[in-house]
């Protein structure tokens, strides 16, 4: 499908989302959210594609939520009075999903059931949704003068996108609740430091080392990466390891007859494996398990 305020590129397998509204420091709109969403579902199936590699047209990453729009600038529908149950029981109904749920959420959402892994590349500013949709990405680099900040409670809004899921998983409780209280801006030393950020690197290489760890995922089998990346997130939240024992013993049995031969067979004849399993058409017949 064609997009407005983003650039989908495949190149050498990988996928390169562009968030790209420059001139508003690709400031988030529910257009971009739909086109998003729309990308990694499309992404997730499509076979040329080995991993996908999110950054920003021009000085930022993402400005965070375009606040000049007309009426509710999340978009949402002020005439509706939605309590927990139409929540849990109406979420796909499309009254709810236009008016009541976060757009940003239903993005992250799309983005932690996608099966490839996703690099996000922040060149410089994330704010608000541009913050808490990097929290749902497997892999960030940061710019040395990227800046990351969830400014929610100075704006009188609570943080979205699912971020209390994710961001007390990726730092600690602590750390996840001093960010948002505080709304500052957290430089890249410290979203290195405190393990928010895999590594800081230097701007004008940034595309660069995030195209190297994703050509490294490139080779590997892509239902093998699909399977890890679901039971990765997934098992991690189970209260008991059992569980991760039932998956990761499935995981394995199935792997072991297909691409787990070729790749015991590479390693044998001290050769690089060939792996021709595709996530769209070869996953395993548990998955998906939840």
């Amino acid at each position: 499908m064609p997009f407005e305020t983003i650039r989908y590129e495949i190149a050498d397998r990988i996928l390169t989302i562009t968030l790209d509204r420059p001139e508003q420091l690709n400031a988030f709109t529910v257009t971009m959210a739909e086109e998003l969403i729309a990308a990694f579902e499309q992404a997730s199936e499509d076979d040329a594609v080995d991993a996908i590699v999110v950054t920003g047209a021009g000085k930022a990453f993402c400005a965070g939520m375009d606040l000049s729009s007309p009426g509710n600038v999340f978009g949402l529908n002020e005439a509706l009075k939605p309590d927990l149950e139409d929540m849990r029981s109406r979420l796909s109904d499309p009254e709810i999903e236009a008016g009541v749920r976060d757009t940003g959420g239903q993005l992250t959402l799309a983005i932690f059931e996608c099966k490839k892994p996703v690099i996000a590349a922040v060149n410089g500013a994330a704010v608000g949704i541009g913050a808490t949709m990097l929290c749902s990405m497997d892999i960030r680099l940061v710019a040395d003068t990227a800046r990351v900040g969830f400014v929610f409670n100075k704006i009188g809004i609570t943080p979205e996108a699912c971020s209390s899921w994710f961001l007390p998983r990726i730092v600690n409780m602590g750390t996840a609740l001093e960010w948002i209280y505080s709304g500052d801006l957290i430089s890249a030393e410290e979203l290195t430091r405190k393990g928010f950020a895999n590594q800081q690197v230097d701007g004008t290489s940034l595309l660069d080392k995030a195209y190297e760890i994703a050509a490294r995922i490139s080779s590997h089998s892509q239902v093998a990466v699909a399977l890890t990346r679901q039971m990765m997130y997934r098992n991690a939240a189970l209260p008991h390891p059992i569980g991760a024992h039932e998956v990761d013993s499935l995981a394995i049995f199935y792997a072991s007859q297909t691409s787990g031969k070729e790749g015991v067979n590479a390693f044998l004849e001290k050769r690089k494996a060939n792996f021709d399993d595709r996530a769209s058409t070869d996953m395993p017949p548990f998955y998906p398990w939840w």
